[in-house]
């Protein structure tokens, strides 16, 4: 479920808000005033979407923008002439008067985008460590060294042995390196 925090100057507006995305099944992370406290919010979460007013009392809404945690998104709500000056092309946008269905659709779409963002981010390989590569390239250079194999047949020995045995490509290689030092 992705974090949201509702922040309009008004504490009523705010909790207005907040209600009527509760009541449509979406989880609340935390209310504010304050661009100050939304930002304290969302440096704390992991991701989510801000939905807010234009003007706070300590900044405004492009000022909080350009701070804004890059995994957070922002969903402004404003009049239709905020709306006409602002040139965000990442900034999803609503107009007032506000109409309910139109946020509830426009929330849904954004948290389908950030939970989108997040699996590809899960799916993608991570990045080996410097002490990593070498464990991986001294078992390669071993098994080159003693078996008379390409760096290419090496390489796909221990890939081979780290998918038929359930373990990482870096594991394979430490086992093939306790195994052949002995």
């Amino acid at each position: 479920m992705t974090n949201i925090i509702v922040l309009f100057p008004k504490a009523e507006d705010a909790g207005n808000v907040r209600s009527l995305l509760v009541r449509h099944g979406f989880l609340v992370s935390a209310v504010c005033t304050t661009g100050a406290q939304a930002l304290a919010h969302a440096n704390s979460l992991g991701d989510g979407i801000l939905v807010c007013g234009c003007k706070y009392p300590d900044m405004i809404y492009s000022e909080l923008r350009s701070v804004l945690p890059s995994h957070f998104q922002m969903l402004l709500v404003a009049s239709q002439r905020v709306l006409s000056e602002c040139s965000d092309p990442d900034l999803m946008c609503i107009a007032m008067p506000l109409k309910v269905r139109d946020l509830l659709n426009t929330l849904d779409l954004m948290a389908e985008q950030t939970a989108r963002r997040k699996k590809r981010l899960r799916q993608k390989p991570k990045a080996r460590s410097e002490e990593e590569k070498k464990i991986v390239l001294e078992a390669k250079s071993l098994l080159m060294e003693r078996n008379h194999m390409s760096e290419e047949e090496a390489h796909r020995y221990i890939q081979k042995c780290s998918m038929d045995s359930g373990t990482n490509l870096v594991e394979t290689a430490q086992m093939v390196l306790s195994l052949m030092n002995f």
